[in-house]
């Protein structure tokens, strides 16, 4: 899928076995520092102590203060990272980095929100809304400290000889998550279904729920191409690392995008207490998602991790119950095809007449030369991202998150104000991005509800791209009092891993996406958590770290019982192992390679030539159910050509595993091939690259259908792509107890203590501790400033 923003019980269970045994950082007990300093902005002083591990406890006098503190010590941390994805969101690059970066801006301000910003600011309720006010004055306070001691301005700046910009609370309304979603998929599909062979979309992604596709009434097949997708092909900013081509045997996005959750009530928790787990999956190799702040004020006690840039904590628990989040699915972006009037392109047919586009003109700044005007266009159903009056022809994305009142910049914020149940329904309603919500609180409920907005379509399913004559444009949208939910479950547990989790009886007019990942993380959680009576801490750790593959597992069950001289020192290795991707297992690395060389064989067999330039992937339950039940997709004689496919993959991954891991099998390691790199950003730069050194060094187990999912990034290369970079654990009620990971570190420099301390902890799966109580957070202070009122 392409993504408008993209920038930036297992073997090692064994690692953990209570929660006292969380491998704590060796942190020397140096006297705690103190430094004052003054502000502007907070109402009052704001304590700030900072743990071993890197955690911000944050005590202010009132709860807008304590928000100005998250946003000052997210910019202390991490004040490169926010600037230069706000600069992104805004369109302001050129104006630093010059005249190669003016298409990114101009697509940035594309997707920006067109309509009354005040109008939308005076829809957040006013606690709300002064909340995020102060985080922003946090953020600029800190950039006002540092712009007056250059020796505190982190070394990006010196090097690239830019100063930080400071933030505006419109700018949070202005910049939405306008991901591009699934429209790269609707062209693949139109594609398909122009050569009469839609049904080849299953090959690359099987609906979930299943449906059957049509083309839409009066959608010209024939004429889609990649080319509608227009200034969504812009691809990565100048000074981004090349992305090297997908892997044949299925996208890492794809297949990986979510998170695991589950939740576990008092019953059947060894603790008599509910324990709430969390592990979001995000991308890794730049900069961390995730950074963890506490924030206490009168009304306010709330921990975990937060996005860096938007005010509040994502994952976590306050004082009164535990929250965590996955991935749900909703269809929320649509690709319209606009018929342009053939005298006048800037009018375009709607409604049986003809409508002219609204026109905006922007004028990018540029670094060294004169600013450049670019015109953007935009139809009734959202920014137009292809104007080709050569063709008569105009694409539009129409996005949920460019609607009014669409702005999810403060969801986070009423979140960590609600204090219960009831409470957080009234949160909700400002929160559009898709998610499973876990709930857990210290009266031993639990709770999960879907939260997002989803669009109400006048007709179709977002599958395939729509005409844009009006017939199937929106007719609003639903919030999440439409989607399903779930509280005190009878069976005591429930978890979310990205599955189709709709109910079975769910309404068909009312599936809000057919994108649901495979379920196979989901039912390894499932399997684990409905076999264990009394679910401890350390049953959640383990299993955050379970590395059993059931595509493993099927896979071994089609070894070839009599295979050739060749194949047979792989199928050998292969027929004793556990099914297990752990870092120090031979036979894991084996599979891998088998699992790529098996996935390119089998496309290239049910793939006809004239289609192979769409069906790039092939999806892991395509691919064991071929393995399985081989058909006629395969030939006359299917069971032969599977065998004989499945025999050439093994000796092809056996000479592979040879030269990339050497001579002897009995030395090949999976954490050998499975390293986890993480860079700078901009370490094409090479001044970047010599002042932020690499973290690296570890190899990892784990895969995209681990419950560890450490998936492979795309490419030829085996690298880690990405996984739950933050992890928590929650003890609900007895919060000390609780544990957490964020990797590598809290910090962005490599002057830190906290650049890469939980580096090597996140790669063994120690968890860390997450103190929460005063008694705790002074136990583990490391430092203590104070922040005045100037």
């Amino acid at each position: 899928m392409l993504n408008r923003r993209t920038f930036l019980l297992g073997s090692t269970a064994m690692l953990v076995t209570s929660a006292a045994t969380a491998a704590p950082l060796l942190q020397s007990r140096l006297p705690v520092t103190e430094r004052r300093q003054a502000v502007q902005g907070p109402g009052a002083s704001i304590e700030i102590v900072d743990d071993v591990y890197g955690t911000p406890h944050i005590r202010a006098e009132s709860i807008p203060d304590a928000f100005f503190g998250q946003g000052y010590v997210v910019a202390r941390d991490r004040l490169f990272q926010i600037d230069l994805a706000h600069r992104r969101e805004l369109g302001r690059l050129a104006e630093v980095f010059g005249a190669r970066f003016v298409p990114h801006d101009a697509n940035a301000r594309l997707f920006h929100y067109r309509g009354d910003l005040d109008a939308e600011l005076r829809r957040v309720p006013p606690d709300i809304l002064a909340c995020a006010r102060a985080y922003i004055a946090g953020i600029n306070a800190r950039i006002d400290e540092v712009m007056a001691d250059p020796a505190l301005l982190p070394g990006e700046y010196r090097i690239l000889k830019i100063a930080p910009m400071k933030w505006d609370v419109r700018d949070l309304v202005l910049a939405r998550e306008a991901a591009a979603g699934n429209a790269d998929d609707e062209i693949r599909r139109a594609q398909l279904a122009a050569l009469g062979l839609l049904e080849l979309d299953a090959v690359v992604a099987p609906l979930r729920p299943a449906w059957t596709m049509r083309v839409p009434e009066g959608l010209d097949v024939a004429a889609v191409s990649e080319a509608d997708l227009g200034v969504l092909l812009l691809g990565r900013l100048p000074f981004e690392p090349e992305r090297p081509v997908a892997d044949p045997a299925g996208s890492a996005e794809r297949a990986n995008a979510g998170s695991n959750a589950w939740t576990v009530a008092p019953a059947r928790s060894a603790t008599g207490r509910p324990i709430l787990a969390n592990d979001p999956h995000l991308g890794i190799g730049g900069f961390s998602p995730r950074h963890v702040a506490h924030l206490t004020a009168p009304g306010l006690d709330v921990i975990g991790g937060g996005a860096p840039g938007l005010p509040g904590i994502m994952q976590g628990h306050t004082d009164r119950f535990a929250f965590g989040r996955t991935n749900f699915h909703i269809d929320q972006n649509d690709l319209f095809v606009l018929e342009l009037h053939p005298e006048d392109p800037e009018r375009y047919r709607h409604d049986g007449g003809w409508k002219r586009f609204e026109q905006v003109v922007e004028s990018i700044p540029v670094k060294g030369a004169a600013a450049q005007k670019v015109t953007l266009r935009y139809s009734v159903q959202g920014p137009v991202i292809s104007h080709n009056p050569r063709r008569h022809r105009a694409t539009v994305l129409g996005s949920i998150m460019l609607q009014p009142g669409a702005s999810g910049a403060f969801a986070m914020i009423a979140i960590n104000l609600a204090k219960d149940w009831a409470s957080l329904r009234k949160a909700f309603t400002l929160h559009p991005s898709p998610t499973n919500f876990h709930y857990a609180d210290v009266d031993g409920n639990t709770g999960w509800q879907v939260i997002g907005f989803a669009p109400v379509r006048k007709q179709g399913d977002g599958l395939l791209p729509v005409p844009g004559d009006g017939r199937y444009d929106w007719a609003g949208m639903r919030d999440f009092a439409s989607l399903p939910s779930e509280y005190n479950p009878a069976k005591g547990w429930f978890a979310s891993a990205n599955q189709n989790n709709l109910p079975a009886n769910w309404p068909r007019d009312r599936i809000p996406a057919f994108s649901f990942r495979d379920p196979y993380r989901y039912n390894r959680i499932a399997q684990v958590l409905a076999s264990q009576a009394r679910h401890s801490l350390a049953d959640s750790v383990a299993l955050q770290h379970d590395t059993l593959s059931t595509p493993a597992r099927l896979f071994l069950e089609h070894l070839p019982p009599q295979p050739s001289d060749a194949a047979k020192p792989a199928v050998d290795m292969l027929r004793g192992w556990d099914a297990r991707i752990a870092a120090d297992s031979g036979a894991a690395a084996l599979f891998e390679m088998t699992w790529r060389e098996l996935g390119t064989r089998m496309l290239a067999a049910i793939v006809p030539q004239r289609a192979k330039e769409l069906v790039t992937e092939i999806a892991p339950s395509v691919l064991l159910d071929l393995l399985a039940k081989p058909d006629a997709r395969l030939g006359r004689d299917p069971q032969a050509v599977r065998d004989a496919m499945l025999d050439a993959a093994l000796v092809a991954a056996w000479a592979q595993a040879r030269g990339r891991l050497g001579a002897d099998p009995a030395a090949w390691r999976y954490g050998t091939l499975h390293q986890v790199r993480l860079r700078h950003p901009l370490s094409a730069i090479p001044a970047i690259a010599a002042a932020f050194p690499p973290i690296e060094g570890e190899g990892s187990g784990g895969d995209g259908y681990t419950v560890m999912a450490r998936w492979l990034g795309s490419g030829p290369g085996w690298s880690v792509g990405g996984g739950a970079s933050y992890l928590q654990v929650i003890d609900v009620g007895a919060w000390d107890n609780s544990l957490m990971l964020v990797l590598p570190g809290q910090s962005i420099d490599p002057k830190s203590p906290h650049y890469r301390d939980m580096y090597k902890p996140w790669v063994a799966g120690q968890m860390q501790p997450m103190p929460f109580s005063r008694e705790a957070v002074e136990a583990n202070a490391a430092g203590r400033t104070m922040l005045r009122p100037s």
